[in-house]
């Protein structure tokens, strides 16, 4: 990934954040007849440190679990808020008129080697741990126990767990860092116009990041 040092992201709990908060990861692999991409959602436990393990299951169907190299670290990427930014928003767009559109987009990348588990205990926690984390929110929020669990058993042969130690963790975060703070200004309140989720996460990322010395590096 092109990472020029203004938009690099180091600062690990930050990554974290974004991965938990955005967990539907694109898995990409090695595999026999050459790059495959999966994409699955994943969960992130925060041992060993720094950079913590990712959790994921596929179907036992999926060749991924078999068809990969051993020896070539997988590339999972968590993609953010992301969205168009336009020029007209820049106040300097009236003085010099030397202004282009863009897309600011905060992305993670995180590399570790695949292992491959089977285990039905293992495969069950999981699956009660990926359950239960997108379901908290809800009114009624629906167990795996709510099933019977003949059915479950069955359901859990059906897939092969995943687990990738993240071995390298970057983070890219463009949010108009390498603008002037009063076009950075700009791009605040055309983001809020737009008035979609994604301008407004993106938003909130673009006045973080001027108010904030990390921002301003």
């Amino acid at each position: 990934m092109y990472l020029p040092r203004h938009f690099e992201e180091t600062d690990v709990e930050v990554l974290h954040q974004l991965v938990r908060a955005h967990p539907f990861g694109a898995l990409v692999t090695l595999a026999a007849s050459g790059l495959e991409a999966n994409h699955v959602p994943f969960l992130l436990q925060a041992d060993p440190p720094p950079y913590g393990t990712l959790h994921a299951h596929i179907a036992r169907a999926n060749p991924l679990w078999h068809d990969f190299a051993r020896d070539v670290q997988a590339l999972v990427i968590f993609q953010g808020p992301q969205t168009f930014v336009s020029p007209s928003w820049y106040p300097s767009k009236k003085e010099t008129a030397k202004v282009v559109p863009t897309w600011n987009y905060a992305v993670v990348h995180a590399r570790g080697h695949i292992r491959v588990i089977e285990d039905p205990a293992w495969l069950r926690a999981h699956v009660e741990g990926l359950t239960n984390r997108h379901e908290a929110e809800r009114p009624a929020p629906w167990k795996v126990t709510d099933a019977p669990v003949d059915y479950i058993e069955k359901m859990i042969a059906a897939i092969v767990g995943l687990e990738i130690p993240v071995s390298q963790l970057v983070g890219k975060w463009k949010v108009s860092q390498n603008r002037p703070p009063r076009d950075r200004e700009g791009v605040i309140e055309g983001l809020k116009r737009d008035g979609t989720d994604a301008a407004a996460a993106m938003a909130s990322m673009v006045h973080q990041a001027l108010h904030s010395t990390r921002g301003n590096r």
